[in-house]
């Protein structure tokens, strides 16, 4: 293929996800003609994925939660969008991909892949229709057609993970009415986020609601009863379940680029600030992108959230349209959906000297600091969350 030939091959956007759609959207407020693809291993709708955490309280069907399916997609953005497509190979020498016995030619080439929901152990077929991981409004339509077979009916949930999508969905999954038990191998719920005395306010609150909390303690293996689930916790005790939701976190997707000899770690593709990889017309954005080192081993949290995603799509929308942009993500607090008991929280970029614990009850403010006092970051509790706005100012960026 000629570089004429590249110049006039699409911009190609592998993820469909609010990394993907988001980046389309914002290339289309700079140019309104240039060719795009995007291609989707799903469905391809449009939908704001942190708000499958709350859709069971709001009693939203994943039809109400999906904005637009592929078709709108492509209309409105007057984009080519391919769903249910699954990218075998991309050959950066040539800018090509390969899916299947086709070869799709690329511009420029943007991996928007996301993460993959982490297996703690293996889970068998049997238990395929009550046994979860929701990572996208497909894995949420299906826990949905699950339940809704038995309207009505309190269903047993046992949530394996007491992280933020562990945490969210036990709230929600309870203010839903059904009866929920978290179990995590931490003490207390959050524990990447809240230090000790707030991660066991929030736990107090779970239980005091009716969501049974089982910490310091593993599931070691998942068991066919017939009609429903027995849990196999590592102390010899047993939990009997009707459904399961396995929340043990996320695993960027990296397969694809790191067989294409991209720079890849544990954290994720390897980017610069303006996102583009060991390759330079190959770039990569949201879950799957480790910018600049945030969130290599040692180096803070990722940036696996919405506001750190959108910079990311805002900066890079300008590169591709003829601005070199470098990211930058603000002091951006991770708003916790738990109303049983509020939580914002900041996490330090590095460890702290110190936490700084205020409050009594449910309500906490706790400041983490460095050597000489500075704030570094902050969690908050309860009606403290008032205090998110302020204290953000006074915290240094996640990446200034």
């Amino acid at each position: 293929m000629s570089q004429s030939d590249h110049s006039t091959a699409p911009l190609t956007i592998i993820g469909t996800g609010m990394a993907g759609l988001g980046l389309a959207r914002a290339v289309r407020s700079h140019d309104a003609e240039r060719p795009i693809t995007l291609i989707s291993a799903d469905s391809g709708e449009d939908y704001t994925k942190p708000l499958l955490s709350s859709a069971f309280t709001k009693r939203q069907t994943a039809e109400r939660l999906a904005i637009r399916d592929a078709v709108g997609v492509a209309e409105s953005l007057q984009v080519r969008v391919r769903i249910h497509t699954t990218v075998d190979a991309i050959d950066t020498a040539n800018r090509q991909l390969r899916i299947g016995t086709e070869i799709l030619p690329y511009g420029q080439l943007v991996l928007a892949t996301g993460a993959v929901p982490r297996q703690p152990f293996d889970v068998s077929p049997a238990l395929h229709d009550r046994v979860f991981q929701i990572n996208d409004l497909d894995d949420y339509r299906r826990l949905r057609s699950v339940l809704d077979r038995h309207p009505g009916r309190q269903a047993r949930i046992a949530i394996i993970g007491a992280g933020l999508v562990g945490c969210e969905f036990a709230s929600d999954l309870h203010a839903g009415g059904h009866r929920v038990a978290l179990i995590s191998p931490e003490a207390t719920p959050l524990a990447r986020l809240l230090p000790p005395p707030l991660g066991r306010a929030l736990g107090e609150a779970f239980e005091e609601t009716g969501i049974r909390s089982i910490f310091e303690r593993r599931v070691t293996a998942l068991h066919d009863d017939g009609e429903g689930v027995t849990l196999a916790l590592e102390d010899g005790e047993s939990l009997e379940a009707d459904l399961v939701l396995i929340a043990t976190g996320l695993t960027p997707r990296t397969a694809l680029a790191e067989a294409a000899g991209l720079a890849v770690s544990s954290a994720g593709i390897l980017t610069d600030r303006r996102l583009a990889t060991s390759d330079p017309n190959v770039f990569a954005l949201g879950d799957v992108a480790c910018v600049d080192g945030l969130g290599a081993p040692g180096n803070g949290l990722n940036a696996m959230y919405v506001q750190p995603l959108q910079a990311s799509a805002k900066a890079l929308a300008a590169t591709l349209t003829g601005t070199p942009t470098e990211v930058s993500y603000g002091s951006w607090p991770i708003v916790v959906k738990t109303p049983l008991l509020p939580v914002v929280a900041l996490p330090p970029r590095k460890a702290p000297r110190r936490w700084r614990i205020e409050g009594e009850g449910g309500d906490f403010t706790a400041l983490a600091e460095d050597d000489n006092g500075a704030l570094l970051g902050f969690a908050l509790t309860g009606r403290c969350v008032r205090r998110k706005v302020e204290l953000a100012r006074a915290t240094p960026p996640l990446l200034g």
